[in-house]
């Protein structure tokens, strides 16, 4: 039997301490799961219109899923666009004009900021999300400034009422 050189006892033991850890799979596969659990609820084809106290929505029965669009909110006293106040609606009502300035400005704003640099020819999509007792009067001046800027897609948020109850 052979015994080993001095050299080759010390570079044994220099390899054992060093050494690499081992990995550990368990606990690797957990976080794993955890995350794919998470990218599964967070990315659901539920699209949520921002909750508000101060708007009560109409009802309605259409099953078609909303899409994701440039949202303007009618509140008792306000007109909201992306979550920014616009105008007053006091101020709004008061006026004899056609169009709503403050609104017209905010939504060239906003369609200047969208991805398409290029002018769209069949017009952008906007979701009117307004309480059920707004005015028509205030309705045809927000229709018509929306119409001015090229949001000829207009679309309603209401609450979805199941087909079974009357």
């Amino acid at each position: 039997m052979m015994t080993m050189s001095r050299r080759a006892r010390r570079m044994e033991r220099n390899h054992k301490r060093n050494k690499l850890g081992a990995l550990n799979l368990v606990s690797l596969m957990d976080i794993f799961t955890i995350l794919v659990f998470f990218l599964l609820v967070s990315s659901s084809n539920v699209q949520q219109l921002p909750n508000s106290k101060d708007i009560s929505l109409p009802t309605s029965i259409a099953e078609k899923a909303p899409k994701e669009t440039l949202l303007i909110a009618i509140t008792q006293d306000s007109i909201i666009v992306q979550g920014n106040k616009v105008s007053n609606i006091i101020d709004v009502l008061g006026d004899n004009e056609t169009l709503i300035k403050s609104l017209e400005k905010e939504l060239i704003f906003q369609s200047s900021k969208s991805l398409s640099s290029s002018k769209n020819k069949k017009g952008r999509s906007v979701t009117i999300m307004g309480d059920e007792n707004i005015s028509y009067q205030l309705l045809r001046k927000i229709l018509a400034t929306c119409r001015q800027t090229n949001y000829t897609h207009i679309a309603f948020a209401a609450m979805q009422k199941s087909k079974g109850k009357g």
